[in-house]
């Protein structure tokens, strides 16, 4: 996610204007009743403490309700963080001391809306050590993911990481399907604490849930059972995006601008929590028709946004953007603060917060320019722009001049 992660934490990024990623994990556990939550951070994590400290201090410490944020500590390593399953057992204490029968593990860089009760149900029913979340994708789609084998009972009998081959073993949901894991685990805290100590003292380990600690639990014959996810978010297709790449991001956040986007962001019995800064309601101004004209069309606009005579097309505007006059946005991501100059044309970009497009720039129009010009352009032809690299300004087909990017805005 580079260079998106440069300065912050990966769940830290802007997802859908004004959510941070780690909105939607955390929304998904207030929302089902989950508020007993431990955050583990490794580096870059100023910012996120900042956040979840403003946004997310609605829970009742009279209840015994809390999120905490648990950096490394080598209470029990003297090593960081070392994979997922270590970054668990280093804070092996916490779990014991909370004393709870079950534990849940989250990502914080996917994008979809779960009920965690039903998954706790479904684990109760089948009397389960762990279960696993899985999401049924098409057969063509299973090299990019880790592939379940189940029993006719839904116990699991084994993994496939990314099979390359083209027979994936098929869902037992669904025979036209093969069943994804989703990187959310539902453990009994007995099993969990034996599992990480074991993996702890297990010098060929990864330290990884998905590569180490399930399946050995299935080699030792515990019970380990699917769940298939059942999406809150009520449309005809389910939803799940793992963002863990920048065209997994920009497809993640094009998906909501359609009429009718395929993740509901207004759904008043799912809300996801999000904390906007105090700007004003977004401006459109400039009506001179054949001219400039400040308009939107399929978009996300947010607060303090000011649309000065500038056209923005299918793009995600988080708040603080200006879009000035002559200018035409298509398809991008804009972050917080950015200003487009004048004359501007910019397509298929995300472009960092702070960052001020000079009058005149042009950027996803050719990818080798803007290579040359220092921005990130990835295989699809996405192109990053970041605060820290200068604009070429256009005039013509030469470099006119070069204009440096504004400062970054911490939010």
């Amino acid at each position: 996610m580079l260079p998106l992660t440069r300065e912050h934490a990966k769940p830290m990024i802007t997802f859908a204007a004004i959510y941070r990623l780690i909105d939607i994990p955390l929304s998904n556990c207030v929302n089902s009743g989950l508020r007993k939550i431990n955050i583990l951070t490794l580096d870059k994590a100023l910012s996120l403490n900042r956040h979840v400290r403003h946004t997310w201090n609605i829970l009742s410490t009279e209840l015994d309700e809390f999120i905490e944020i648990l950096p490394p500590t080598k209470r029990v390593s003297e090593t960081w963080y070392l994979g997922t399953a270590d970054a668990v057992y280093q804070n092996i204490q916490s779990i014991e001391e909370q004393g709870l029968p079950f534990v849940l593990i989250l990502s914080a860089d996917h994008v979809y809306k779960m009920d965690y009760q039903q998954m706790l149900r479904w684990h109760l029913k089948h009397e389960a050590d762990a279960t696993v979340a899985t999401i049924q994708v098409p057969p063509s789609d299973a090299v990019r993911f880790g592939i379940v084998r189940s029993a006719d009972n839904c116990e699991i009998t084994g993994f496939e990481e990314k099979p390359q081959h083209h027979r994936p073993e098929r869902s037992h949901f669904n025979p036209q399907a093969c069943s994804a894991s989703m990187g959310i685990y539902l453990f009994s805290t007995p099993i969990l604490l034996e599992a990480l100590r074991e993996d702890a003292v297990n010098a060929q380990s990864t330290h990884d849930f998905g590569k180490d600690i399930l399946p050995r639990l299935i080699a030792g014959r515990r019970r380990v059972f699917a769940y298939d996810f059942v999406d809150e978010n009520r449309k005809e297709v389910r939803y799940w995006r793992d963002v863990g790449t920048l065209d997994s991001y920009w497809e993640a956040n094009m998906d909501l601008v359609a009429v009718n986007p395929v993740f509901n962001l207004y759904d008043e019995e799912w809300p996801i929590r999000a904390s906007v800064p105090p700007y004003p309601p977004a401006k459109f101004v400039f009506e001179q028709e054949g001219q400039r004209m400040g308009v939107a069309h399929d978009s996300l606009i947010s607060h303090g946004c000011i649309i000065s005579g500038g056209k923005v097309i299918r793009s995600v505007l988080s708040p603080g953007v200006r879009v000035d006059s002559f200018s035409e946005v298509d398809s991008s991501i804009l972050l917080e603060n950015v200003r487009v100059g004048r004359h501007c044309r910019i397509r298929r970009a995300i472009v960092e917060a702070g960052v001020l497009v000079p009058e005149n720039s042009e950027i996803g129009f050719d990818p080798e320019f803007d290579r040359r010009a220092g921005h990130f352009v990835t295989s699809s032809g996405l192109v990053v722009v970041s605060k820290s690299v200068s604009i070429p300004v256009l005039d013509g087909d030469t470099i006119a001049g070069v204009a440096t990017t504004g400062s970054s805005v911490t939010a």
